[in-house]
């Protein structure tokens, strides 16, 4: 009886040593695992800084691309397209204007009476139309007839608040989000379709002249006044509402930036300089590139896999596109090599652009104190389910380092501009320092706002407190669209009339 008490006893105490072995190794893998996630965001962490002088050389790169890609076309990475635009709205437009916004699968109508400097904008309506996947890859005159049908069913439901005065013609603004070489405010050859557009016939054609002769077809008596791209629109909406608009940004899924420059400043222009002085410069800024720019392991990995690689690197580094991709490849890594979500990699994990930057966005703004939101996202999205506090702060702080990294970055391109249009200091000799305001479009910059506050807080730092006073940042929600509409007012047919 006591020799099998104890031989319990031994085989008991052999089995707690076990246990208690089994504890001690899951504690050091525990811990190996969290010193090797604790290692790869360090070193995620240093590779994406942008220190105050990290960011001054971007900005100065930034200018001197600028100079470059005005001098002279190709001259740049920045195509600093000239837009023929040479006068922006003021406010004091009247009448009834329309806008097409074609940038996608879908695009948009508008329509907008204006009622001069005292009412603005008196009334306006949209419609949104789907375009058929067929007609993406069809011809020509398919897709834009279907285009000017939608046109003229949205004139045809106009109401009585609407109205135009006898024998005029309905004038449109063409937002047009591809690559055109534009030759006047209302003419443009497309380079190239993106987007999921394949449609041989367009290419080499002025996209205005197929767009005027579809809605000949339709019978419908309008005109398009001007062509403009989304930035362009931001830039004249922001104008309409604000005199001291100088620069348009957009921060959405893809990027680009407009702004106002001296005629006399482009050496490229080869025209008679327009009576206002100025031009509005599209810069394309998204293929921006620089030595300077923090750039990672998995940003080479992105640009190299991407149908695009070596071009937009601006873009793949600070815009809703890519964020969140960014993020994916981060935990792709923390998975594989620290095995942050267990033993096994997620299978969905490998899946490119299964993570949205918008998914980002929820989990970085996470302030629950156990992160439920991030553990949703994580099951809902990737089938993680079961994630540790520990893992979900891991989850947050890759999301701070990408979007505060994209926020600065932009924050640079920003004073970049206004570097080159002299704004970019306080006034010396003691006088005012001219009050100027950047338009900011689209849903990255709306929606992501600790993106948002960085940028700003960015642009504070890098201006420094008295020339950061006079630079004002206002959110242009939908401006692109009314844009086309009061550019197509600054481009009425019909303005002589008016004034004389």
């Amino acid at each position: 009886m006591g020799k099998v008490a104890v031989t319990a006893a031994v085989v008991g105490a052999a089995a707690a040593c076990a246990a208690a072995a089994l504890v001690v190794r899951h504690r050091m893998r525990s811990s190996g695992r969290c010193a090797r996630a604790a290692a790869l965001l360090k070193e995620l962490e240093e590779r994406c800084a942008t220190p105050l002088g990290k960011l001054r050389q971007v900005a100065d790169a930034m200018t001197v691309e600028m100079h470059a890609g005005l001098a002279s076309e190709g001259g740049s990475k920045l195509k600093m397209l000239i837009s023929y635009v040479d006068k922006l709205p003021t406010g004091d437009e009247t009448g009834l204007f329309y806008a097409l916004d074609l940038g996608g699968t879908n695009f948009r109508v508008l329509r907008v009476q204006l009622g001069g400097k005292e009412q603005h904008v008196v009334k306006k309506e949209s419609k949104e139309v789907s375009i058929p996947p067929h007609l993406m890859v069809g011809g020509s005159d398919e897709l834009f007839d279907f285009i000017a049908s939608a046109l003229a069913e949205f004139v045809a439901s106009e109401g009585e608040d609407f109205h135009i005065p006898v024998g005029r013609q309905r004038e449109l603004g063409f937002t047009f989000s591809f690559p055109v070489r534009q030759t006047s405010i209302a003419s443009g050859t497309l380079i190239k379709w993106t987007k999921g557009f394949n449609i041989e016939g367009t290419v080499g054609e002025d996209v205005v002249a197929e767009l005027n002769r579809a809605i000949e077809r339709q019978c419908l008596d309008m005109r398009v006044s001007a062509l403009v791209n989304d930035t362009i629109g931001t830039l004249a909406g922001g104008r309409y509402y604000d005199n001291d608009v100088i620069v348009g940004v957009i921060l959405g899924t893809g990027t680009n930036a407009a702004y106002v420059e001296r005629a006399h400043a482009i050496p490229k222009w080869h025209g008679l300089l327009p009576k206002s002085g100025e031009m509005v410069i599209n810069m394309e800024w998204g293929n921006f590139t620089s030595s300077h720019l923090p750039m990672t392991d998995y940003d080479q990995a992105l640009d190299t896999e991407s149908l695009n690689p070596g071009e937009q690197i601006f873009e793949k580094l600070i815009s809703g596109m890519y964020l969140g991709e960014i993020l994916r490849k981060v935990l792709l890594r923390l998975a594989n090599e620290a095995s942050l979500f267990g033993d096994s990699v997620p299978p969905k994990l490998e899946t490119p652009f299964i993570l949205r930057t918008p998914v980002m966005s929820a989990m970085h703004h996470d302030n629950s104190p156990d992160l439920k939101v991030v553990g949703t996202k994580l099951k809902e999205l990737l089938g993680i389910p079961n994630t540790s506090l520990k893992t979900r702060k891991v989850v947050v702080q890759a999301c701070d380092i990408i979007a505060k990294r994209g926020a600065r970055l932009a924050a640079a391109g920003i004073v970049g501009i206004l570097k080159k249009i002299g704004h970019d200091s306080a006034a010396k000799d003691g006088g005012d320092t001219p009050r100027m305001v950047v338009a900011i479009d689209g849903g990255l910059y709306e929606h992501y706002n600790i993106f948002s506050e960085c940028l700003r807080s960015t642009l504070k730092e890098m201006l420094g407190e008295e020339a950061s006073a006079s630079v004002v940042i206002k959110l242009a929600n939908d401006g692109s669209s009314i844009g086309a509409a009061l550019l197509a007012a600054s481009y009425s047919q019909y303005l002589d009339v008016e004034e004389s």
